[in-house]
């Protein structure tokens, strides 16, 4: 087994995770958390979605939340959007945001419905779309992902032969746009993943499409995701999403309990205890967490914000 010698990890908890709080949750301390993970070390954070404010309210005051952020040099600020109106409005901030188009596959079509209420047909079509629309304003497509990669609480178990479909019909759409992606993301969307899924989807993935980097968005509502990080760091998997505290959770999952993603700071002390970089602070990082835990105004599942790291008891037992 070689593990990688360091990862890229994408912080996902000011989207992702005040998206699904009750709230409300004042525009103020989300840039105050913003801010704080931008002196991190992290270099990649999604901020804000721009989407319909009557299905997710927590993300109506995106445009205050961008605009107050104090943009800090060599972190790439980042949204995601779903239509035609919220690609206008991540595209008129577009001197606070990097604006990168993206591409999704859905190898559930009831959760393509539930999320997006289009069928397949409808979706390939609006992709389609969207990618001559990107063309049009000039932005660069350069992402691309799978969702419900691992299993669905509408559809039940995914196949993988449905996955590397769903891929392929990615792979087409990149070859004949030429677009520059080079990065497939494989979304737990629902925490259907195990570590033997994990190997058996991400290798599968590797060994059909070999020119793709694989990259991982864990959710933990089964307590899976940090083995399941392993797993992929196991695979050679060099991207994965995050969130700060394990912040979030996908409000059309149909699960009440629904966990963010694999909380940051557990991602990034595992990382560093294997000897793997990341490039980030994890004290300054378990701060961050701590600070979003005041913010939301209940515990947060992260496990290292609490016990936090080795240092102080290997410092106590050199100095003995």
């Amino acid at each position: 087994m070689t593990l990688p010698s360091s990862v890229v990890i994408s912080e996902e908890g000011p989207r992702e995770g005040f998206q699904i709080e009750p709230g409300p949750i004042a525009a103020t301390d989300k840039i105050t958390l913003i801010d704080a993970l931008s002196r991190t070390g992290l270099k990649y954070i999604q901020a804000v979605s721009f989407v319909n404010p009557k299905r997710v309210p927590g993300m109506a005051d995106a445009e205050e939340v961008v605009g107050g952020m104090k943009l800090t040099p060599g972190v790439e600020y980042s949204s995601i959007w779903f239509n035609e109106m919220g690609l206008l409005r991540a595209w008129a901030l577009r001197d606070r945001l990097t604006i990168a188009g993206k591409i999704r596959a859905y190898p559930s079509d009831a959760f393509l419905k539930k999320n997006l209420n289009r069928s397949r047909e409808e979706h390939l079509e609006y992709t389609r779309y969207e990618i001559g629309r990107y063309k049009d304003m000039g932005i660069q497509v350069s992402e691309a992902s799978v969702t419900a990669a691992f299993g669905c609480n509408f559809a039940g178990e995914i196949p993988v032969e449905k996955v590397l479909s769903e891929i392929a019909d990615l792979k087409a759409l990149i070859v004949e746009h030429d677009l520059p992606i080079n990065v497939i993301s494989l979304a737990d969307t629902m925490a259907w993943a195990t570590p033997n899924t994990i190997k058996r989807v991400v290798g599968a993935v590797q060994d059909r499409f070999p020119e793709f980097n694989v990259s991982l968005h864990l959710h933990d509502t089964r307590g899976m995701a940090i083995a399941n990080a392993y797993a992929g760091l196991e695979m050679g998997v060099l991207y994965f999403d995050a969130a700060v505290g394990g912040l979030g959770g996908c409000p059309f999952a149909a699960h009440r309990g629904a966990a963010g993603n694999i909380s940051t700071e557990d991602l990034v002390f595992m990382c560093h205890e294997m000897g793997i970089d990341t490039g980030i602070d994890l004290d300054a990082l378990i701060e961050c967490a701590l600070l979003a835990e005041r913010i939301v105004g209940h515990p947060l599942p992260g496990q290292v914000m609490r016990g936090g790291t080795l240092d102080r008891f290997r410092e106590a037992g050199r100095s003995r």
